[in-house]
């Protein structure tokens, strides 16, 4: 059904009046929070791009590798996207990782682009490029090969006093893991320095540590034990001592070597040499030293004079 002219009018004014007049603040109320709603939507979501420098650059390679130039550590980067997010971005929580896991050994130039790295970055953001592109890496074959350990240390015994023999250290050898150039050149691990000052007894330090020089050497036994044999220092002495032969008396020479208050007090009556037959039958002097001096003094010399 169609409306006269005149009712077209009235219809059309009525309806302009309810549209804009009737509740207007309700309908204003409305509009502003539409707006709101879209200019926080779209209004704010500026688009930009933003530099951050010196990005942690965590590089992986596989197992039996290990980089063993110097490659640099930190890269620049840049990022577009959304500036809010953007700017509630905290450099110090980014890292760069590249995955070089399917690298062979031997020295690469390698290329860092968007596309071959992982970063964490908020929905909307997009890594845009890295600074430098290139780098240089030294890929090794890792070795493994067990290593003697050698003793450090450093001050005196007490005054009169003496190391007995070399420090025996357990265990003697131990496993390093490391690029081939270092491990196979290696001849030794010391032990951190062990500290003799004033001492007058054996001992053991027990849990010491090793060094290693190689940041990329991995000791496989990071601790051992040494222990110290100290005594009073040892002095040579000659005796003459008389022997009974088949042929009369004759003299042996002996020279005994120990420490110096036993070796001191020690007299010809101490001792005896007699004659006793060898494996092959043979008669061949012997030393008899007295019980409390076994283990105590070590025989240097001993010869039957013509």
């Amino acid at each position: 059904m169609f409306l006269q002219k005149g009712q077209q009018k009235v219809f059309f004014s009525r309806l302009f009046r309810r549209v804009f007049f009737e509740d207007w603040l309700m309908k204003l109320i409305a509009l502003v929070i539409t707006f709101a709603l879209w200019f926080g939507v779209t209004g704010l979501r500026t688009n930009t791009k933003q530099r951050f420098q010196n990005i942690p650059l965590n590089i992986r390679v596989s197992n039996n590798l290990e980089i063993t130039n110097s490659p640099v550590t930190e890269v620049d980067v840049i990022i577009s996207g959304d500036k809010r997010k953007i700017d509630q971005l905290n450099p110090r929580d980014l890292v760069i990782s590249l995955d070089l896991t399917g690298v062979q050994a031997g020295d690469r130039t390698v290329q860092i682009l968007p596309e071959n790295v992982l970063i964490d970055l908020p929905q909307g953001i997009k890594l845009e490029e890295i600074q430098p592109s290139k780098i240089a890496v030294k890929l090794e074959t890792v070795e493994e090969r067990e290593i003697t350990v050698r003793a450090e240390t450093e001050g005196s015994v007490a005054e009169g006093f003496e190391l007995y023999g070399e420090p025996v250290v357990q265990p003697q050898k131990i496993r390093v893991r490391g690029p081939a150039s270092f491990v196979r050149t290696l001849d030794f691990i010391s032990t951190e320095k062990i500290d003799l000052t004033d001492r007058k007894e054996g001992f053991t330090a027990k849990q010491t540590p090793l060094n290693v020089a190689n940041p990329k050497a991995t000791l496989l036994d990071t601790v051992v034990e040494v222990s110290f044999r100290i005594g009073e220092k040892r002095i040579e002495r000659l005796f003459q001592i008389a022997v009974e032969t088949d042929n009369g008396t004759k003299r042996a020479t002996v020279i005994l070597f120990g420490a110096r208050s036993v070796i001191e007090n020690l007299t010809t009556d101490n001792l005896n040499v007699e004659f006793v037959k060898n494996d092959a039958g043979e008669n061949t002097p012997k030393l008899n030293l007295p019980f409390e001096l076994e283990g105590k003094v070590e025989i240097k010399k001993l010869k039957i004079n013509p």
